[in-house]
């Protein structure tokens, strides 16, 4: 059992790419949205309930894949409103039943951000898309987080179309799962 942790910054194309390394590891996605937007249905983002939520829904994810061996593709934004003790416990999960956590790092500069937080696919997810609100959050420290565990491949999603980034991203994991 593994999870293909794929982490980056905001717009930098977790979903799309994680879609296609989903659907060519014939995994499920368990993109960040889906806590996220569970959480927001009953508390602000942010709050203590939001985070509490949020991160009891990753747990219970996190342990119920281990448990059933069930292998899957997740989508992850560092970012400040998350415990980095989170991620730790997540990973514990998965070892404590023998499973892997495959951490992928996608990059993309704040130049390419800027331009593709307008994108509809964003709008359609109800995800970050002013770029205003963007530069005040990263300006008030809203998208620091310590470093997370070595990645198995690093992509620049600037250089690599979607494809290009999923095809290195795959051949990658089943290199090293």
């Amino acid at each position: 059992m593994h999870v293909v942790f794929i982490h980056g910054p905001v717009a930098s194309g977790k979903h799309t790419i994680g879609s296609r390394v989903a659907e060519a590891l014939a995994l499920p996605l368990f993109h960040n949205h889906l806590s996220v937007d569970a959480a927001l249905a009953l508390f602000e983002f942010g709050t203590p309930g939001f985070k509490r939520l949020r991160a009891a829904i990753w747990t219970a994810a996190f342990a119920e894949a281990a448990a059933a061996g069930r292998s899957f593709v997740f989508t992850f934004h560092p970012e400040a409103s998350v415990d980095p003790a989170l991620i730790d416990v997540l990973i514990q999960s998965v070892q404590a039943q023998g499973g892997r956590v495959l951490f992928v790092e996608l990059q993309c500069s704040s130049a390419g951000v800027l331009q593709r937080l307008g994108e509809d696919s964003r709008k359609r997810f109800g995800k970050l898309t002013d770029p205003d609100l963007y530069r005040a959050i990263e300006r008030d420290g809203g998208f620091e987080f310590p470093p997370l565990p070595a990645p198995i491949v690093q992509v620049d999603t600037e250089a690599h179309t979607p494809d290009a980034a999923a095809a290195a991203i795959v051949a990658a994991v089943r290199a090293n799962a």
